[in-house]
């Protein structure tokens, strides 16, 4: 028997933690599925509502939900947060706050589906953890805030930290939002054009290309000539070329890895 294509999927339905246009209470399995824990859920679906992911959002190739931490709060004022064992500047997220967040929203998890901490000190994200993530059937992503989370919970679920790259932002609200763009577009049917994501910078390895259109010349540049010639084969080489050459002046990391010794 063929299985259902992940794009339609089964009627769920559940309690939505933010009922807003693009993130309905009817959920549904069996598509790939985002869940963001965070402090502060009034910040999604933000610039993922919008172009390609917005339509896609609407059209169910995918969905989001958000888990709000702060009810899971201790005390009156639903403290998430205290202070550093061993004394230091800043506040921790404590783990009988966050460890209840997560295991709710685990709840209808399936399959492969990774838990992930945002984090400066995690592993830096890039395109094959894209689109190693675009392949599983859902991720939850912690958002941090203050000096982070208390470690005890990272190790009790299995949590990886992941950096969105060498710099420190306020929380993981923006990391999260840029890795799920460029995880989401990597699902069958999102871009519409599928190849479209083989010549992009970093699908294989390098930089992309310079790329032109209309007009022909712009303030006296014109478009390189082997671009109107019309003969793909020399086209594909010097696109091939370019390629190697700008990742060659400015990511000499990433050359190594293709250019013979």
């Amino acid at each position: 028997m063929s299985k259902t294509p992940k794009s339609f999927g089964r009627k769920s339905i559940q309690v939505s933690h933010t009922p807003r246009d693009l993130m309905e209470e009817k959920r549904l399995v069996d598509i790939w599925t985002a869940k963001i824990i965070t402090l502060f859920p009034g910040a999604f679906p933000g610039v993922l509502g919008e172009s390609l992911t917005g339509r896609a959002l609407k059209d169910r190739l995918w969905q989001l939900e958000t888990i709000d931490l702060r009810p899971f709060g201790i005390g009156r004022h639903r403290n998430v947060d205290d202070t550093p064992a061993g004394g230091g500047a800043g506040m921790v997220l404590r783990a009988d706050v966050v460890g209840p967040a997560i295991e709710e929203a685990q709840k209808g998890a399936r399959g492969k589906w990774p838990v992930v901490y945002l984090s400066p000190r995690g592993k830096p994200f890039n395109q094959a953890m894209a689109r190693e993530w675009s392949t599983a059937d859902g991720i939850t992503m912690l958002c941090g805030r203050f000096e982070g989370v208390d470690e005890r919970v990272l190790k009790e679920y299995d949590v990886q930290e992941v950096s969105l790259g060498d710099f420190v932002l306020t929380g993981g609200e923006i990391a999260a939002q840029a890795m799920i763009d460029a995880t989401v577009r990597l699902i069958p049917g999102v871009l519409g054009n599928e190849a479209s994501t083989e010549e992009e910078s970093h699908s294989n390895g390098l930089l992309e290309h310079p790329q032109y259109t209309k007009p022909a010349e712009w303030k006296g540049r014109a478009i390189p000539d082997v671009l109107m010639s019309g003969h793909h084969g020399k086209i594909e080489k010097w696109r091939r070329e370019m390629s190697e050459k700008i990742t060659k002046e400015r990511r000499p990391d990433m050359i190594k890895n293709h250019l013979p010794n």
